[in-house]
């Protein structure tokens, strides 16, 4: 890309430009890294002193950000969504595949859309539907009956089991395996008999799903996920899990088997959220958090304990053995100084 000039950039943005419209950028830096032909953003107040001294051609600028900056600035209401619009206009991220490569193992029954580019070594199985624009990257393995949405993006080694669809727009990582086999077993005196997981993944439009999740099929129903989701990389979907829209999911997040997750949630890394239950929209789950209840109200919540140094941790965990001990002996107090008064 030849870059694009202000004018252009504050009509993709819808900001006010105080500056040079003619001048031209092609990519987006941070405040102190820029250089000549770059664009930046400021939306943290302390580190507003870059500001006199970054060499970015504009900066993406708040209003009240903006005063006594005498270089080429783009008014916003919100500079980081300001930025992440720009990087999106000036994106330079290469292709997951392009045309047709020879060495694809494609079933004469799939359906392929218009300009789909399918990279090495994929394999498509049979009846599956791809539409148009999608890119499929090089060693993906894509199961019979599977649904791909116009301009879907999977990345190398991305692994589709049967009976998933997914919607337009989506963004599948590396080592990504959606509708893999749900935990689904009975004992039967100590033996373990499996479960066949007959359910399918659904998908709608514009998720993104990190590198090395893993999303199971559902066990007779379907594992969901919603329109506008985004899923980190490390994260298991257990089955028959549903995620409402646009509801975000941090890294090494576990979901056990059949939680409902709301709308406009987001979920911190490293959060276990145990099977059966619901959490309502709105939700904030702040990172290490363990669910093992269903969230009524929309709000914060946190449960994971803090670093300590290793000897006063191993004195507190003796102390927590003895939390119910305690407890017993005040109530007994208590009832005690009940009784004397």
């Amino acid at each position: 890309m030849n870059g694009v000039s202000l004018k252009q950039l504050a009509e993709h943005l819808g900001a006010e430009l105080r500056g040079n419209a003619d001048e031209l950028v092609s990519s987006v830096a941070p405040l102190d890294k820029a250089v000549p032909g770059q664009v930046s953003f400021l939306s943290n107040s302390k580190l507003r002193h870059q500001l006199d001294e970054t060499q970015a051609t504009a900066v993406i600028l708040s209003q009240d950000m903006q005063e006594g900056f005498s270089g080429n600035a783009l008014i916003v209401k919100d500079p980081y969504v300001g930025f992440a619009r720009t990087a999106q206009l000036l994106d330079t991220t290469p292709k997951a595949a392009e045309g047709i490569h020879p060495s694809a193992q494609i079933d004469p029954s799939a359906k392929l859309g218009a300009d789909v580019a399918i990279g090495a070594n994929v394999v498509i199985g049979a009846n599956v539907v791809i539409g148009e624009n999608a890119q499929i990257g090089a060693g993906s393995v894509i199961g019979p009956d599977v649904v791909i949405g116009s301009g879907c993006r999977l990345w190398a080694n991305v692994t589709v089991y049967h009976n998933v669809h997914m919607g337009m727009n989506c963004i599948i990582h590396s080592g990504a395996v959606l509708g893999s086999d749900g935990f689904g077993y009975a004992n039967e005196r100590g033996n373990w008999i499996k479960i066949p997981q007959t359910g399918g993944v659904r998908i709608g439009d514009n998720v993104e799903i990190g590198a090395g999740t893993t999303v199971d099929r559902g066990a007779l129903e379907h594992t969901e996920i919603h329109d506008g989701v985004i899923i980190d990389n490390q994260v298991q979907i257990a089955h028959n899990d549903i995620i409402g829209a646009h509801t975000a999911i941090a890294g090494c997040t576990v979901l056990a088997g059949s939680v409902t997750i709301g709308k406009y949630c987001i979920i911190g890394g490293s959060c276990a959220i145990s099977g059966h239950l619901s959490i309502v929209d709105g939700v904030h789950l702040s990172g290490g958090t363990n669910i093992t209840n269903d969230v009524k109200e929309p709000g914060l919540y946190s449960s994971a304990t803090v670093a300590m140094d290793n000897r006063l941790w191993r004195k507190n965990t003796v102390r927590f053995r003895q939390l119910d001990e305690l407890f017993q002996r005040v109530r007994k107090l208590e009832k005690r100084l009940d009784t004397e008064e």
